[in-house]
């Protein structure tokens, strides 16, 4: 195993910063051939509206330039990463629907690159690319170390869906009780307020302030909502 494989096991259960995290990812980029790498992340709450984070070290000019021109709304790496975990290797033909953003990403430097999704059971999707201005990657690079390049995604994804989940959820300190949790679960189940109370051999009136409690402390407007979210910041498991 690469010293750069055995860093990124060291991290796992210990990182607390997504650059710590970022900086080990870019070690092994250039481990792996490529001058640049970049981490794409969406956590799926508020779900009108879901929060993504993007951590790159690409040319500070091209980071601003993409911000500017909403290219995240038609980078075709990005609407692949939304549909499909499958990796991707950039080819003129992955760009062809857009190819003013094409020549741009090129003009900064940006002409060969991979990518690769991963999604967890919280709903958690991210995508790891790596990229470089010189040689194409050819097809037997990538049939040696596309292994390499998968397991670097997932482990990024591992590491940095904990630290922002985690760190969403303590923002949040919805503090939960016992009781609270168990209505809950029930209610994900499909529960009625009256299948619950005979479940638990309590009143409906005490499971109906059970959710009431529970959707101020999810910051919510009803139990269904409480209940997805006590669900994706993985509360309920």
């Amino acid at each position: 195993m690469t010293s750069w494989q055995e860093d990124l096991l060291d991290v796992l259960d210990q990182a607390q910063s997504e650059h710590e995290v970022f900086r080990r990812i870019e070690f092994a980029a250039r481990s792996l051939g490529f001058d640049y790498c970049a981490y794409g992340l969406r956590v799926p709450l508020p779900l009108s509206n879901p929060r993504t984070i993007l951590l790159n070290n690409y040319p500070v000019e091209w980071q601003e330039r993409y911000a500017r021109q909403g290219y995240v709304q038609i980078d075709p790496t990005v609407q692949h990463g939304c549909r499909k975990n499958t990796p991707l290797v950039w080819t003129d033909e992955v760009f062809a629907q857009a190819q003013g953003f094409w020549e741009d990403a090129r003009s900064f430097g940006l002409r060969f690159g991979w990518a690769k999704a991963c999604i967890d059971g919280g709903g958690v999707r991210g995508m790891l690319t790596l990229a470089r201005s010189g040689e194409a990657l050819t097809a037997q690079e990538v049939d040696h170390n596309e292994m390499k390049m998968r397991w670097l995604a997932h482990m990024a994804h591992v590491v940095l869906s904990r630290i922002f989940t985690t760190r969403q959820a303590e923002q949040m300190q919805p503090n939960l009780t016992a009781r609270e949790i168990e209505v809950l679960k029930w209610t994900a189940d499909g529960k009625t307020s009256a299948d619950i109370s005979s479940l638990l051999d309590v009143s409906e009136n005490t499971v109906n302030f059970h959710v009431k409690n529970a959707v101020f402390k999810l910051q919510t407007t009803n139990k269904t909502a409480a209940t997805v979210r006590a669900a994706m910041l993985g509360l309920l498991g």
